[in-house]
């Protein structure tokens, strides 16, 4: 919905303006940009409710259904909408007031042109038609599409995961993230020896009279696109109540029948996220649609409420700790890591993909918080520093706005450990947490650009944090901390860094705590006695230069 971002048109000029400067120097399509951009029709239309109702064919791997979508008129005088869906899907149909409507179609963008007037301010219901056979995932979730799988015992294993594709991939809609829809209702008719497990809470089940079963799953909080799935197999449900900060909150699990025993003991790993994120995060934000744990054919995914897990039923990330500290064995990567993402991708959702670190730099950055409630300060900062081996420092962690690009999957660790970074410049663990906990209140719901949350922090944490964002976030370059000494004098600067790259640091001299204010140019800190240690907090994720000219 857009009017969750109060300064919508603001940041789409925003937008639009780092668009020009960005964009045409790529190789982008007008395919990207029909993807990615908010198009003219796109725009003029605020989603307030999706009714996807589909048939799901394992033997055939199709899908076929339709889509009802309801929206309200922002502009007057507008007579074609854009609906996304992905080849080789087809758009077959589209329908408002019982009549048919004329469809243009443009690649995986297709304009239905309206017959009738759209009145500002009403509201109006359109219901698309589409069938085929869904683009396979390759490799998901990271390639997604459908996964058509099956289990131990031959009975189908199917699931979606979507992210930076786009939902289109397999369901017709207004595949942008700037625009969540308000609520929705999802359909999903399988074979009767199977279940559908989806968004939000299991309403209905319907039985046919073709041996089929439709399961009716109701959303009654706005959900990203891409936050939408579809989870089918021989499922087995368990499930218990968390007393959490907003009340009972009902956490449910549905797991391959032959697991329910390993699923029992792992999945204890999500009552502790729970308790831990929600200190650090605030409330959990979905109380009224649950929280669902589902074993998915694939690695694991954030869709809201209704969380995809794939992880073996073992500790670390497939069994092995991404740090390399040890710590990463203590939880359950997956359970932890997709479920993070509820509060930053599904609460606080990047109005553009290129704004990606928003979702996975604070959520890998919660890793290390799940850590720091359990096991204390220094094992959440072993972690995370830990974590540095991954990084590759290969291009920016913010992409190319508005043709659905996404940075550096830097995103992820740089992007976490620039957040503990500036836990060290805050200097006040409360605080820092109060931060965290108010953007989850302050952006309740919302779409957000990256300028809101970088001025949100700095405003907040008092500091002006503008260059260190800039620096980590829109540069590849690791700030360099280069310094010389001579007797009792201690010369510094920044080296590698923005010109106006201005972040104070902690070090150590003779064992003794000193914070500094360095610049580009060389300043001079004078000591009381001669220099003969000299070190950098490593909770700072800078690097160290000695001896500079």
């Amino acid at each position: 919905m857009i009017r969750k971002n109060n300064n919508f048109s603001i940041h789409l000029l925003i937008l639009l303006g780092l668009f020009s400067t960005q964009a045409f120097s790529q190789n982008f399509t007008k395919q990207d940009t029909l993807r990615g951009s908010i198009t003219p029709e796109r725009v003029w239309w605020d989603l307030t409710h999706y009714h996807l109702d589909i048939k799901v064919a394992p033997i055939d791997q199709t899908i076929s259904g339709s889509n009802t979508i309801q929206y309200k008129v922002l502009e007057n005088n507008q007579k074609t909408l854009q609906i996304d869906l992905q080849a080789p899907l087809q758009l077959t149909k589209a329908i408002q007031n019982d009549q048919e409507l004329e469809i243009t179609h443009d690649g995986n963008a297709h304009f239905i042109h309206l017959a009738e007037a759209q009145k500002l301010g009403e509201l109006y219901s359109i219901k698309v038609f589409y069938e085929g056979k869904p683009k396979v995932a390759k490799r998901p979730p990271w390639d997604g599409g459908i996964t058509w799988t099956k289990d131990s015992n031959g009975l189908p294993f199917i699931a979606s995961s979507c992210q930076g594709l786009g939902a289109s991939v397999w369901w017709p809609c207004k595949d942008h993230m700037y625009d969540e829809v308000d609520s929705m209702k999802i359909s999903v008719n399988v074979p009767k020896n199977l279940m559908n497990v989806s968004n939000g809470r299991l309403i209905k089940v319907e039985e046919k009279e073709d041996d089929t079963k439709t399961y009716h799953w109701n959303v009654l909080n706005p959900i990203n696109n891409y936050g939408v799935n579809i989870n089918i197999g021989d499922y087995v449900h368990f499930g218990e109540k968390y007393k959490g900060e907003n009340g009972e909150l009902d956490m449910d699990y549905y797991v391959l029948r032959d697991n329910l025993a390993k699923a029992k003991e792992q999945f204890k790993d999500a009552a502790r996220t729970m308790e831990a994120f929600e200190h650090w995060f605030g409330p959990y934000p979905f109380y009224e649609d649950s929280y669902k744990l589902v074993e998915a054919p694939y690695l694991g995914m954030e869709h809201q409420s209704s969380v995809t897990y794939g992880n073996g039923y073992m500790n670390g990330y497939r069994g092995r700790d991404l740090s390399g500290t040890g710590w990463g064995m203590k939880f359950d990567f997956i359970i932890i890591h997709e479920s993070g993402h509820e509060w930053f991708a599904n609460n606080i959702t990047n109005i553009d993909i290129a704004d990606m670190w928003i979702h996975e730099s604070f959520t890998a950055y919660s890793e290390n918080l799940f850590l720091n409630y359990f096991y204390g300060k220094k094992a959440s900062s072993e972690y995370v520093i830990g974590t540095r081996r991954s990084i590759r420092n290969d291009k920016p962690i913010i992409g190319i706005y508005n043709v659905n690009h996404e940075g550096s999957s830097d995103m992820y660790y740089k992007g976490a450990n620039m957040l503990h970074t500036i836990r060290q410049l805050i200097n006040n663990d409360e605080k820092w947490r109060s931060i965290l906990r108010g953007l989850n209140k302050d952006f309740y719901h919302q779409t957000v650009t990256t300028q809101q949350i970088e001025s949100y922090i700095s405003e907040k944490s008092g500091i002006d944090l503008s260059s260190v964002f800039d620096q980590y976030l829109r540069t590849t370059n690791i700030p360099k901390f280069s310094y010389k000494t001579e007797g009792k004098k201690l010369m510094y600067r920044w080296e590698n860094a923005l010109e106006n790259f201005d972040m104070k640091v902690k070090i150590m001299i003779n064992g003794n705590e000193l914070w500094l204010s360095p610049t580009t140019s060389w300043s001079t800190e004078k000591t009381t006695s001669e220099i003969i240690s000299t070190k950098v907090d490593e909770n700072f994720y800078v690097k160290i230069k000695e001896g500079s000219n």
